[in-house]
């Protein structure tokens, strides 16, 4: 193992012990096998997956059912390298895609590695994250990152990259008018990620003001209070044909309705938001009289590479508005718990 001998015996990893309940411990610092690196952790966005599990400590089929570590949007520095690693060296600043899966699947082989039924990801039951200061993991899913970006910049690859998948899933094309429902940081970076593909106008909608703000600022031509008017009556007032592209980040039933009317003829709607509420009705004969496309957005596929260079672009301090040590990964949590109004993005740093 390369680059092993500065690395300490043990390290600090937060710990989710029960329900909104984490506790920090000291445990060894893990040996990454053949095929892996050791990185050094040094920022980790906190994800709305990571708030679910805190406060629900659940997930659909994903229970907690023992002390887990959370934590999948990371960037840090290779530490060691097993001895089959090749592309990767002790020193290197790297970006962590989470999801490590088999390569040898059909989903894998056909390039949508997304849905590999055996995926390992990191924060997903009984998978340890990493809010920790080092981490193992399988080095091709480990990716170099320029020097002139930051390791906050590299940790929100990952939360972009799902922006970047729903952007390809959409089919989006240069100069298609786009509409986007819900403004988290997903909806937040899709506006960007839309702006950078080509997109023309971009059209958004809330219900938290900063968040639009942001919105405005990362290239929306429009953004729209979602308690305060319709979606889909402000599409139709600027373009009466409607939207090519509709694009629902939030999670909630009454976001997916809005964005169907906001559609023109031939329109397509990429779904991306997880929704705990079923939706009460859909109106087939606008689908099928419009010939609408509805698809599904699960993660992401061969995304990081060109995440990692139109990152570099974008100022993320606009988007962070919470930092906490590894210490206060559970005040963290909570910050990004209740404070949705306030809190965009909160990033833990394993090193402070």
């Amino acid at each position: 193992m390369a680059g092993s001998s500065a690395v300490p015996k043990t390290m600090k990893a937060a710990y989710l012990v029960g329900t909104r309940q984490v506790e920090i411990r000291e445990v060894p610092v893990p040996a990454p096998a053949p095929d892996e690196v050791l990185v050094r952790v040094e920022a980790v966005g906190v994800c709305g997956s990571d708030v679910h599990y805190y406060e629900h400590g659940r997930i659909g089929r994903y229970v907690v059912e023992g002390p887990l570590i959370l934590g999948h949007e990371a960037s840090g520095v290779v530490v060691a390298a097993g001895h089959l690693v090749k592309h990767l060296r002790p020193g290197q600043r790297v970006a962590i895609e989470p999801g490590v899966t088999c390569g040898r699947c059909e989903a894998c082989k056909s390039g949508r590695y997304n849905l590999c039924p055996h995926v390992r990801f990191l924060a997903t039951p009984p998978v340890d994250g990493a809010f920790a200061q080092y981490i193992a993991h399988r080095a091709d899913f480990v990716h170099p990152i320029p020097d002139d970006m930051s390791y906050e910049q590299a940790a929100m690859v990952e939360p972009f990259s799902v922006a970047l998948h729903a952007i390809r899933r959409s089919g989006m094309r240069p100069g298609d008018r786009v509409a986007i429902a819900g403004m988290g940081p997903v909806g937040l970076l899709t506006v960007a990620a839309a702006r950078r593909l080509g997109a023309g106008d971009v059209i958004v909608s809330d219900t938290v003001d900063k968040r639009l703000q942001l919105a405005l600022q990362l290239g929306a031509s429009e953004a729209v209070h979602a308690k305060q008017g319709s979606l889909a009556a402000a599409v139709r007032e600027r373009w009466p044909e409607g939207v090519d592209v509709a694009i629902e980040t939030a999670g909630h039933p009454d976001a997916f309705a809005s964005l169907l009317p906001a559609l023109c003829r031939g329109g397509r709607l990429a779904v991306v938001g997880l929704s705990p509420l079923p939706l009460k009705e859909l109106d087939l004969t606008q689908l099928t009289d419009g010939e609408i496309d509805i698809v599904g957005v699960f993660r992401y596929a061969n995304t990081y590479p060109a995440g990692i260079q139109l990152m570099r672009e974008l100022d993320v301090w606009n988007l962070i508005t919470d930092t906490f040590p590894l210490a206060e990964t559970g005040d963290a949590l909570e910050r990004a718990r209740t404070q949705k109004s306030e809190s965009v993005k909160v990033v833990v740093y394993p090193q402070a």
